[in-house]
């Protein structure tokens, strides 16, 4: 039977989580709300209350993608204990917290991910190359990628010759497209997978033959999911262009939040993956609650503040360039989830934010802001791991390993 000190690690280890899930709720789940607050499309406490709601969705129905990777992948050779996942949790709460109380939007995915390599090797871990490799590329992909396309899609947005009636509802179709591929734990799967997306559950119901290893009912159901987007939006660009406009920009920052709970909740609880599921013995949605409700109350009582400072602070965005900010975001959320790549969304929608800022000229975008904002990305980084590596060292030596 364990002893009074395990249950005391445990209790510790899940109070950090619920706090660095917080701190996540508070500062990573805000940026996709930010350009909208930006083009006046909502108020600041608004999209914090909604940023609270989908993003805990997201946590409970994608959370598991990312979990995997923080708890198991990071480090070969050791399982993380709960004085590891302490020691690690810690450390990154504290650069989020750092975030959340000066206005800069801090890399999440940099803090934690830093601070659960240096905890493992501190812990006399194996450094997992392969894994570094592929987030080290994906990382470095965003902020071009990201802004690259918000650059373009503003550049069209802004073009005389594409009536706003075709260009928003063509984006819009793009998203559509996306959404009904999005996998979900709600919907039903087949036995070898854990999620299953709403193209993929019709498809397997009609059971058609591939053709060329595509399955045409998944691409029929996609192309439905479009069309339909396209008609809703371009009707309410019909009616009102301003109108369409902003709520289209609505309802992207909607599924870019809770795409980024799907993602972020994972670097809370990814660390407790082994306490809870091999140890404890208790199912995932267990752990994925826990998150969730952090990530809710996170958001509903710390986002404000963030909110304002990546909204106003890196440019003046119209609706039109926010749109182009989100669109890649949303796109790139899912890709990473998919992959089980933990990311930041502070690097992808802040640099969405620069990219379709600079399509209307630099004039709204902070060079400074951005240089800073740059340079702390690389300290989270490196400092994560030394502080991460030498917390758990310090904890092992007073607590016993």
């Amino acid at each position: 039977m364990a002893g009074v000190g395990f249950w005391a690690l445990v209790a510790l280890a899940t109070l950090t989580s619920l706090a660095t899930a917080w701190a996540l709720g508070a500062n990573s789940n805000s940026p996709p709300f930010a350009p909208a607050i930006g083009a006046n499309a909502i108020s600041t406490m608004r999209a914090a209350f909604l940023i609270g709601i989908l993003a805990a969705l997201g946590a409970l129905t994608q959370g598991g993608a990312i979990s995997e990777t923080v708890g198991a992948g990071l480090i070969d050779g050791v399982q993380i204990t709960s004085l590891a996942a302490t020691a690690g949790l810690l450390t990154a709460t504290g650069f989020m917290a750092f975030g959340v109380s000066t206005g800069y939007p801090v890399p999440a995915a940099f803090a934690t991910t830093g601070a659960m390599v240096g905890v493992g090797l501190s812990f006399g871990g194996d450094p997992a190359i392969d894994t570094y490799r592929r987030i080290a590329l994906f990382w470095a992909l965003v902020p071009p990628v990201s802004g690259g396309l918000a650059y373009v899609t503003a550049t069209l947005l802004r073009r005389d010759d594409i009536p706003e009636t075709v260009g928003v509802p063509l984006l819009a179709a793009v998203v559509g497209g996306i959404v009904a591929n999005v996998r979900l734990g709600v919907i039903p799967s087949p036995p070898d997978a854990a999620q299953s997306s709403l193209a993929g559950f019709i498809a397997r119901g009609v059971d058609a033959p591939t053709v060329a290893g595509i399955d045409p009912v998944t691409v029929l159901v996609t192309l439905l999911a479009a069309a339909a987007w396209f008609v809703a939006v371009r009707r309410r660009t019909q009616a009102s262009a301003e109108g369409g406009i902003r709520t289209f920009l609505l309802v992207l920052g909607s599924v870019v939040a809770f795409s980024s709970g799907g993602s972020q909740v994972g670097l809370a609880t990814g660390p407790l993956e082994n306490l809870y599921g091999a140890e404890l013995g208790l199912p995932g949605i267990v752990l994925l609650s826990l998150g969730a409700a952090g990530i809710l109350t996170g958001a509903w009582m710390g986002a404000p503040k963030l909110l304002q400072a990546t909204s106003r602070e890196y440019a003046q965005l119209g609706a039109r360039r926010s749109i182009a900010a989100l669109v890649p975001g949303f796109i790139i959320a899912q890709v990473a989830i998919a992959l089980g790549i933990p990311i930041s969304f502070n690097n992808i929608i802040i640099s969405g934010v620069i990219g379709g800022g600079l399509a209307g000229g630099s004039a709204g975008v902070s060079r400074r802001k951005i240089g800073v904002t740059l340079l702390f990305w690389g300290i989270t980084l490196v400092a994560s791991i030394a502080i991460g590596y030498g917390l758990y060292a310090a904890f092992a030596a007073v607590l016993g390993g």
